[in-house]
């Protein structure tokens, strides 16, 4: 079998792909930012690296799989005034912050479990790493590239810069930028004139009257700055160095620089082996944006409520379209693409049970019914399901190649071929491979075996609803809600933590 390879957005090229230690893998992949109902452009990444951590699974690694919650801060540095989407989603829910954190990370795990995406293997938050993020900063402080001004903490991008391209390690490294084409596209901001520079990050922020969200520190009550959450939760859990990190193409700038640059001053050494990133999405050949009206929540994805949908597409429906292009390519979502995506998952599926349910035992092989034409066909198509998954994961052309084989399969269900007309180790190893790659890899399931999930997520949703004409004292709303579930034998009950559960009668 050939070697994994992998495409390194650090070097730009591909590369063999050899663990730090051998046998293990540590990978990090940025997670959401819980201040809102997660959309269709989070379906990608997570599929993609659920993927990824289920083929180097497959390949025998050891792998820890860290994916964080941003559950503070995420301030826009750049392109608009520093702002905390938690605290001002808060308030127009008129949650508490904690609370609404809650509710949109309980939205997201819910939304992953319908991909069948398997659960990371450290799940931190950034509220929970407040400690670690302070003794981060201090750290840089103290080797002379960070600097406070007025109860904030910039980073010195321009020291760093200048330190370190000596060191052939220049800021702008992942993303290829130049710092002065850099420092010529940041918009005059509020703050501006704390800066020494105006490309420098803020590290910490000093937190206003009005910001709900607040820690104590050195430099007096403040909130953490986007990117130190994500240096000092991978360190932690990862090592100073690691093997891979993910996530989309939109967070090498200025999010994966700025990891980088902090990382390598309080480490002493370059954070990562492996940057991974997967290409953006649009929506009928358009951006997804508010200003074209298509951002499409997952759960308008799965009831197709969304103006643009013509129907509902399944989760399964979605990961699949998802998978039909490589990682690294643009992916177009359109309802013409989503109900191709349909059909082929349909045909896929189907030859696939067709295949599981056949009883070798009761098959009559005999060497001279052995069409090795075919016998060789089939084994070609199934030695490239490695072949092309060891080239940077490449799951278009494992699907492409598993197409291939439906014929066949097809072929000896209607009894247009025997199956004696392959060998019954070559049977044998095609409901294997099959298995291993449909479902353990690339985590397809049943449609069928998605109905409880379905129906669960309908409930989720009313549930949340329910929660929604509460919270406004729309009781009307609130108690038809739960009087129509009823009606239909299904009992909610309100927990004392707040939550709520349901039970069938």
């Amino acid at each position: 079998m050939s070697q994994l390879k992998v495409y390194n957005s650090l070097s730009r090229q591909k590369e063999v792909f050899e663990p730090i230690i051998p046998g293990h893998v540590g990978m990090y992949v940025c997670g959401p930012t819980v201040s809102g109902e997660s959309h269709l452009g989070h379906a990608r990444p997570y599929i993609t690296f659920d993927v990824i951590y289920r083929y180097l699974q497959y390949l025998g690694y050891k792998v820890r799989y860290v994916r964080n919650v941003t559950d503070a801060g995420h301030f826009e540095e750049e392109g608009r005034e520093a702002e905390d989407k938690i605290s001002k989603k808060a308030v127009l829910e008129k949650l508490e912050p904690m609370e609404l954190v809650q509710k949109y990370t309980n939205l997201f795990h819910w939304a992953m479990r319908q991909f069948n995406n398997l659960e990371p293997t450290i799940e931190p938050t950034a509220t929970g790493h407040i400690v670690e993020q302070i003794v981060m900063i201090e750290k840089i402080i103290e080797d002379g590239y960070a600097y406070v001004a007025n109860g904030s903490v910039y980073f010195d991008v321009d020291k760093y810069h200048l330190d370190f391209s000596k060191k052939g390690l220049p800021y702008g490294m992942l993303s290829g930028r130049i710092l002065d084409e850099q420092i010529d596209s940041v918009r005059e901001l509020d703050n501006q004139d704390e800066k020494r520079n105006r490309s420098d990050f803020a590290l910490w922020k000093n937190a206003p009257p009005e910001h709900i969200m607040r820690w104590k520190s050195p430099w007096g009550e403040g909130f953490p700055g986007w990117h130190i959450e994500c240096s000092a939760m991978s360190s932690k859990y990862l090592g100073e160095q690691f093997d891979i990190h993910g996530g989309g193409m939109d967070l090498q700038f200025p999010h994966h620089e700025c990891e980088i640059a902090q990382s390598t001053v309080c480490n002493h050494v370059t954070p990562v082996k492996y940057w991974l990133h997967n290409n953006m999405i649009t929506i009928n050949g358009k951006k997804m944006g508010k200003s074209y009206n298509n951002v499409i929540k997952l759960t308008e994805m799965f009831s197709g409520s969304h103006p643009i949908l013509q129907q509902a597409y399944s989760p399964m429906t979605i990961r699949f379209s998802i998978l039909q292009t490589h990682y690294r390519s643009a992916l177009d979502f359109s309802n013409e693409a989503l109900q191709a995506a349909e059909k082929g998952l349909k045909r896929l599926w189907e030859a696939y049970e067709a295949l599981q349910k056949m009883k070798l035992g009761e098959v009559e092989f005999d060497f001279s019914k052995i069409n090795q034409e075919l016998e060789e066909n089939v084994l070609e198509r199934l030695d490239e399901l490695d072949e092309f998954m060891n080239d940077d994961f490449n799951t278009a052309k494992v699907l492409a190649s598993m197409f291939e084989i439906v014929p066949v399969i097809n072929s000896i269900k209607d009894k247009h071929i025997e199956a004696a007309s392959l060998s019954k180790e070559t049977l044998t190893l095609l409901q294997h491979k099959l298995k291993v790659f449909v479902e353990d890899i690339f985590g397809l399931r049943s449609e069928l075996e998605g109905d409880q999930s379905k129906l669960d997520g309908v409930i989720q949703v009313l549930i949340e609803l329910r929660k929604q004409a509460k919270a406004k004292k729309d009781y009307a709303t609130s108690d038809s809600i739960r009087n129509q579930l009823l009606q239909l034998g299904i009992a909610l009950k309100d927990e004392k933590d707040g939550n709520i559960s349901y039970s069938f009668l």
